[in-house]
Formats: C-alpha cells, structure tokens, sequence
C-alpha cells in the first residue's frame, strides 16, 4: 500500500509512574496498533503526569500543543493511549479538527478488519456498540465530518447520531444471534467429548507466532501474518503426535494488556472453546524486550476467563531472534523454541506427548487376532507404546496409555490379563 493512502497519526501519552521502560513499550504497541490498522504515526505527543486530567486527559498546556502538531503535520486522527471517558472525547473534539479516537477504540478498530466468520463480525459490533452507547452524545460532530478510515469501520459507518433505542435494540438482536451460535458450537462441542478427543489450546500475546505454530504442527491452514491480531475466529483442526495419536488442537485470538473490557466480554463465548482444553500451550514471543509484561497480561486475562487452573506448557518462541536479556521462568514447565524450525516442532510435539502421558492411564493388554476393530482403535485412539503379535496364542500384546473416561475403555478392562 502506498504511504499517501495512509492516514496521518499523532500518538499521545500520558505517563503515570516512574516506570519508563513499560510505558516505552506501550506507546511502541500503540504505533503497532495503528500499523496494523493502517494509519502512519507521523508525531507523538508525551506528558508526565501525577493523574490523568479528567477533562482534557493531557494538561491544557499540551492539549494547546497538540493543536500546534495537528496543523504541521496535517493530522487526520489523533489516537490516545488509553481509553477516553466521554467528556474527555468530547472536550477534545471541539479542540482538534482530526477525528479523536483513543487504545479501545483503535483495537476495536483492527478487530473490525479481522473478523472473517459470522460469529466474529457479530461479536466486534455488538463490542463497538457497547462502547459507542454511552459516548452517543458529543460523537456527533466528530463523526459527521468523516468519510471512514481507523475507528469508524463496522458499525460506526452507520449514522451515530442514530437515537439509543436503535442501538439497544440492535445490541439484543446481536445478542440473541450470538446465543444460537454459542448453543450450536455446545452441542458441537457436546459430541466432541463423547467422543473423547484431547484437546490442546494455544493462547498467548498478540503476535507471539501462535498462528505460525499451528500452521506447521497441526493439519491446518490459518491466517498468519506479522501483525497484531492476525487471527480473530478460533480454529480447531486435528493435531497428531509422534506416536500417531491423534488430538484436536485450537488457535485462539491473541491477548493485549489493557484489552476493552467490551471486547473480554464479547469474546467470553470464543474463548470458551479454551474452557474445555486438557492443555493449554501458553505461547511468549522471546524476542520481544517486554515478553515478561505479555506473560503477566495473559496470566491475568486467563483468570479473569476463569481459565487459570488448566495445565500449561510455556513456549518460548522465536528463539533465533531471542532478546538479550531473555530468561525463561524457572518455576514453570517451559521449552524455548522456533516455530519455523523442524527440529523444534518435533522437540515440542515430544513434549506435549509426554504432558498427554501424565494425564493418562498406562494400560497391557493380549487382544485377539479377531478383534480387528479394537485393534484399530488402540492404534488411533491411545497411545501405543508396545504392539508384538503372539503367535503361540494369535493374540497382539499391547502396551500404551488411554484417557480413564473414553469409551474404549471398557474394552481395555476386557482384554486385561
């Protein structure tokens, strides 16, 4: 894309604390961000501040300032670091002829662009909505002097001076649809139990190469990009281990600290599919300066989605771009790799069997030549560690480990000697 179909960005700060270092990395997310979305951070804006101003969010001196910055550089949008209360959009928007649009909305901007399945498109605009609602009020002229561009794709293209009863009634209608699809993926999920596959989830910060690794270590074909946010819809596809067991493996969207609470909620029934994992494959980017902030940040959100108590396996990736001051965290069960590495996957893929191991039971079995269908089913579904045909008695000794509630189970018990 050429840079003249860019729109013109100011970044703007305000710093709270003496920790320098993370509200670096933060205003370096925030350019991300507006990358991602298309936008070109043409300045930046930054204040030291005890507390955020509660009308104007940065001092009146700066906000005369930034006024200064939007005229030289010609500013389109001026984005803030944090989220806006709706007075401050306001008091700000009658300041500054570009449009004012803050972190939330930006994030809810990009998540706009990403959505491909029915059920994601549904969930950004009833998150955009909810956010919308309470700043109806002041939007009006910001909103009326634009053509589209970051912050106003899905629903915000809509005439937002529009009367709330319109929005509300809209939010219940998404709400209702989003419960059918939620109903539909249980029962999905329902049969999927029955069936007793075991299942791993991958989650972890934006952009720290989940999508690359399921790409290359299940059966799939996800969205990949160096992007935040590359995979919106969570995507499940069948992964083998190198036993040849088979198990089912999701990708799911990534984390970002300071998520809109809007998008934790509309994204609650997503990351349900996460709720059900045996596994989780907690995925940190070891080359990113504040890979231990984005651990904390996924930790925290994964308590919040009450999701903290299933088993972890921390991957450390992108080890061949691996920040200098790098080092993983000791009292977890961790393994530092690269997902575009063969060696790797494979190294990992061990793991993770082992892992599977440990939640299994260890069975040794003497099944008949007759029993082909079982003997089949040992095969796909547990992991066989032993199999010699004993010619004497014309039965198969097998040795391996099965999940204590699946349906073969009874089988097993059967065939014990």
């Amino acid at each position: 894309m050429k840079n003249e179909n860019l729109e013109k960005v100011i970044l703007v700060g305000c710093q709270l604390d003496d920790d320098d270092l993370h509200f670096q990395y933060s205003l370096t997310e925030l350019a991300e961000l507006t990358a991602t979305a298309q936008g070109q951070v043409a300045a930046t804006l930054i204040q030291k501040r005890d507390r955020i101003h509660p009308s104007t969010y940065i001092g009146k001196g700066k906000v005369e300032e930034l006024v200064l910055l939007e005229e030289q550089f010609e500013a389109d949008i001026i984005i803030f670091n944090d989220e806006l209360s709706p007075s401050q959009i306001r008091n700000l928007s009658k300041e500054l002829n570009g449009r004012v649009i803050d972190r939330t909305q930006l994030i809810l901007d990009i998540f706009a662009q990403r959505a491909r399945s029915r059920e994601g498109k549904l969930q950004v605009e009833l998150a955009q909505l909810q956010y919308l609602l309470p700043r109806l009020i002041g939007q009006g002229a910001s909103l009326s002097r634009l053509g589209g561009g970051i912050g106003t794709r899905g629903p915000g293209e809509t005439k937002l001076e529009s009367d709330r009863r319109h929005i509300h009634k809209r939010i219940d209608d998404i709400k209702k649809q989003l419960q059918t699809i939620v109903d539909h993926r249980e029962r999905y999920r329902g049969r999927r139990k029955r069936n007793k596959a075991f299942q791993i989830a991958l989650v972890g910060y934006t952009n720290a190469g989940k999508s690359t690794l399921f790409n290359r270590i299940s059966l799939a074909d996800s969205y990949e990009e160096n992007q935040l946010f590359a995979t919106l819809d969570p995507m499940t596809r069948k992964m083998p281990l190198p036993s040849g067991y088979s198990t089912l493996l999701t990708d799911t969207v990534g984390f970002i600290q300071d998520l809109p609470t809007t998008l934790v909620a509309a994204f609650r029934s997503t990351l349900e599919e996460v709720k059900e994992a045996d596994l989780l494959l907690h995925i940190v980017d070891s080359s990113n300066p504040d890979y231990s902030q984005h651990e904390k940040t996924v930790q925290s959100l994964l308590k919040d989605l009450e999701m903290d108590g299933l088993q972890q396996l921390t991957v450390y990736n992108k080890r061949d771009e691996m920040d200098p001051e790098f080092v993983p965290d000791s009292e977890s069960d961790t393994i530092l790799i690269s997902a575009l590495n063969e060696e790797d996957r494979v190294e990992l893929l061990i793991k993770i069997e082992e892992i599977v191991k440990n939640q299994m039971i260890p069975y040794h079995v003497f099944v008949p030549v007759k029993e082909g269908k079982l003997l089949s089913q040992l095969k796909s579904e547990t992991i066989l560690s032993k199999l010699e045909f004993q010619e004497a008695s014309q039965e198969y000794e097998m040795t391996g480990f099965h999940l204590e509630d699946h349906p073969i189970a009874g089988s097993i018990k059967k065939f014990q000697k």
